[in-house]
């Protein structure tokens, strides 16, 4: 079947008021199409295999027949979970919704959405449920592919005359295809067990069958061997038989795979033909290199489908978990954003009172440590804002050279092996810093006893297994002489929440954080370990032939003072988000500035128009209908000269956008605040030339500065 070339269609069935018509709207503005169903008779006959989800509300299941949908769901392809949105009135337990566990049986995949809702929950669970739907499209291709190479698989076989088998070593149970029946003398629609296959061999040969089949299990050599069977009719046939022992680790038994010919001709022309040795034997070798390539031919399509599937499932499961992750720790970062506003203008307030003011520094410090966990949650999700440039490795890391010996102790040996002459990396500096001081702590933890921590840098070419682009990589590796781990234990390494520490010692989210960071920056995290020999963490990351920044230097003769004290100005502040307005307004005022709030795009846009003095525009940038960045365009438009200021929980920005528009992350302290608006408010100040004359100079902030 084709792969899907244009956006999946959502069906909505939303009988009552305007639940349809708004359900498409904001499906619409995502880009997504649909199509109104009538009744739920009419949603069963729409759906097909390409149809992306279902959206349709709990009253339109009242009292009605839904036999013929739980059917045709029932009736899905096996790569096939059509997921269905439901939007109900009340929420998707069983102690409040009894009709939301049989719908959950009932249609298997569904997402309960609880009105009223905001639209960026239902646009929300819609991408969720689309990327899902995507997903499967991918497996039904590889499928596809997987029954393809199975076809040709066999008319490989049935052209080079083998019939297939596999023996179930544990239970002893005979799988043949027909060209195997065939070579003992057997019709297609005729059972051949391996009893029946015993039977059939030639009394002579018996022994030395039973022998070579021991011997391949044993040594896990290939079984070849040539014997004679005898057919029903009486007749006599040589057949040559190739197999290996395959085993199946996740299943729990091992099979004896391979194929059989009739080699019936080939034998009879050796005994009529001795005194043609030399032409006897060239026939052979081209026999034997024939089966060679079917044999090697099976086992690599078996290699092949294994790779493809688990590689599959794996992929499947991290992206959940990314996209799952990912929203959470946005929605998180603005709940923080809120509470860490209103604690910091709080603690100025009741300075003079001690007790409060302990109590607002103990709930700072629980805040900042949720904004820290966030933060690694968007890193494993590869959401985090990254600002990359060019960077010379070997000076990070020597310049890191002090703080990593003292964080491993006195009874570790710190070493560093990093070659000359290499070129920069294309990272964020802080991120890779954190993310070596990371692995180095990981290295200390697993020699409680002390030891040895190697770091290494050196320019290397990916190999397949890293599954990186062709191009040049720097290769930065922290090796330790630790306890190790076990293939199982660095199969799930990268997973989040997966720790071998003690509870409360971890939060198993140091590793996934890395290999998001080394994904975002399209480069890559590679583990190896064993049991007491210790653990190596090799950070691929793309190098660069740009030269790495050092300190910016502006170009004049005088000095920017961007430390003066900051003016009162008039800023408009734009957030959809009823708290964080409320606290970051708070912050703003208590700054001495004049504020005007905007609540949307739209709202802002209609102040812009407005005759009123605007010195800088601070906004949001997951917004419904408008986001900051087109804000920001429409805003230059109005305003060419206005500053601008983008709050975002995490790097949302389009790659494509012309705009330079500095970044604040969210949550942020007021006094962080207060330094990005003195950033973007003394951009025009006022320097003494050499001749004495005022200028006006403007200086461009750095894109992602925060």
């Amino acid at each position: 079947m084709a792969a899907v070339t244009q956006p999946p269609e959502a069906l909505i069935i939303a009988p009552h008021g305007r639940d349809a018509s708004v359900a498409a709207s904001l499906l619409a503005e995502v880009g997504l199409p649909s199509r109104v169903c009538a009744d739920l008779d009419a949603l069963s006959r729409e759906i097909s295999d390409d149809t992306a989800f279902l959206v349709m509300t709990e009253e339109a299941t009242r009292g009605a027949d839904l036999r013929p949908l739980v059917g045709r769901l029932e009736a899905q392809p096996s790569w096939s979970d059509l997921a269905c949105v439901i939007l109900t009135n009340r929420g998707g337990g069983p102690e409040r919704n009894p009709a939301a566990a049989r719908m959950s049986e009932g249609f298997g995949n569904v997402t309960f959405i609880e009105r009223p809702f905001h639209p960026t929950t239902f646009t929300s669970a819609a991408r969720t449920a689309l990327k899902g739907r995507l997903r499967q499209f991918e497996a039904r291709a590889r499928l596809d592919e997987l029954r393809e190479s199975r076809e040709r698989l066999t008319t490989a076989l049935t052209a080079g005359r083998l019939g297939s088998w596999e023996l179930d070593l544990k239970t002893s149970k005979l799988i043949v295809s027909d060209s195997c029946k065939a070579n003992f003398g057997r019709e297609a629609k005729e059972s051949l067990s391996y009893e029946e296959l015993l039977a059939s061999i030639h009394p002579d040969d018996q022994e030395r069958m039973r022998e070579a089949v021991a011997r391949s299990i044993a040594d896990n050599s290939d079984y070849v061997i040539e014997y004679r069977v005898i057919w029903p009719d009486g007749s006599v046939h040589w057949i040559e038989v190739r197999a290996r022992v395959v085993s199946d680790e996740a299943k729990g038994y091992s099979s004896l795979v391979g194929v059989s010919s009739d080699i019936t001709d080939r034998k009879t022309s050796e005994e009529n033909l001795q005194h043609l040795n030399e032409t006897l034997e060239e026939r052979v070798a081209e026999r034997t290199a024939e089966l060679n390539r079917a044999h090697e031919l099976v086992l690599t399509e078996i290699d092949q489908r294994e790779r493809a599937e688990e590689q599959l499932r794996q992929a499947q499961k991290m992206e959940m978990i990314g996209q799952l992750t990912g929203g959470v720790a946005h929605d998180f970062n603005n709940l923080l954003m809120a509470v860490l506003g209103t604690l910091d203008l709080l603690r100025k307030h009741l300075a003079e009172d001690a007790k409060a003011s302990r109590l607002i520094d103990g709930a700072l410090q629980g805040a900042k440590r949720g904004a820290a966990l966030t933060q690694r949650l968007l890193a494993f999700a590869r959401r985090q804002d990254l600002r990359v440039e060019a960077t010379d490795l070997v000076t990070l890391v020597g310049g890191m050279s002090a703080l990593l010996e003292k964080s491993v102790g006195s009874d570790i040996e710190m070493r560093f092996d990093m070659a000359d002459g290499l070129p920069s990396a294309l990272i964020d500096p802080n991120q890779v810093e954190l993310a070596l001081l990371n692995l180095v702590v990981n290295a200390r933890d697993a020699m409680p006893e002390g030891g040895t921590v190697s770091i290494g840098l050196d320019a290397a070419s990916p190999t397949a297994k890293l599954n990186l682009p062709a191009g040049s990589y720097l290769r930065l590796s922290v090796t330790d002489s630790g306890q190790g781990m076990d293939a199982e234990t660095v199969s799930r390494a990268i997973e989040p929440f997966f720790s071998t520490k003690e509870l409360g010692k971890g939060t198993g989210l140091g590793l996934s954080m890395i290999h998001g960071l080394a994904v975002q920056l399209k480069g890559a995290l590679r583990l190896e370990s064993q049991i007491g020999r210790g653990t190596t963490a090799e950070l691929w990351l793309p190098a660069t032939t740009a030269v790495a920044r050092t300190e910016a230097v502006i170009a004049g003769s005088g000095e920017i003072l961007a430390g003066d004290a900051v003016p009162c100005s008039t800023i408009l502040f734009v957030d959809d988000d009823f708290l964080i307005a409320m606290s970051t307004v708070d912050m703003l005022e208590d700054l001495g500035h004049e504020v005007i709030e905007a609540n949307s795009g739209a709202a802002a846009l209609e102040i812009l128009r407005g005759p009123g003095a605007i010195d800088l525009m601070i906004t949001d940038y997951s917004m419904p209908k408008m986001n900051g960045g087109q804000l920001a365009e429409e805003a230059r438009r109005l305003r060419p000269g206005l500053p601008i200021l983008l709050a975002t929980g995490y790097a949302e920005l389009p790659d494509n956008s012309s705009l330079e528009i500095p970044r604040l992350g969210k949550p942020y302290l007021q006094q962080q605040l207060a330094a990005e608006i003195a950033k973007l408010i003394n951009v025009r100040h006022t320097v003494t030339t050499e001749t004495g004359a005022s200028t006006r100079v403007e200086v461009a902030p750095r894109r992602g500065s925060a």
